[in-house]
């Protein structure tokens, strides 16, 4: 079981939001409701963005770009997709 130091550390590692950005967030007093719904638009952004950078990474180019020659991969197309967590 992970020690109260080690939580901190973990704590002191994420980085900071800036406050501008909270602000576009949050207009007022959040209901729990509102809560969560900001949590989970903020991780399927961030599942978004990593999934892209994942997949940029493993085809060796960005979108938008030709592909490369030697790659036989290569990106289909920019559907939906659903993740369960």
């Amino acid at each position: 079981m992970p020690s109260k130091t080690n939580k901190k550390q973990a704590a002191a590692a994420l980085p900071s939001i800036p406050k501008e950005l909270i602000d576009r967030f949050v207009s007022g007093p959040l209901s729990a409701e509102a809560v969560n719904a900001a949590a989970m638009a903020f991780k399927k952004a961030l599942i978004e963005r990593t999934l892209g950078a994942e997949l940029t990474h493993h085809l060796g180019y960005p979108p938008g770009a030709d592909k490369p020659a030697e790659r036989s991969n290569h990106r289909n197309d920019a559907t939906g997709k659903t993740v369960l967590t």
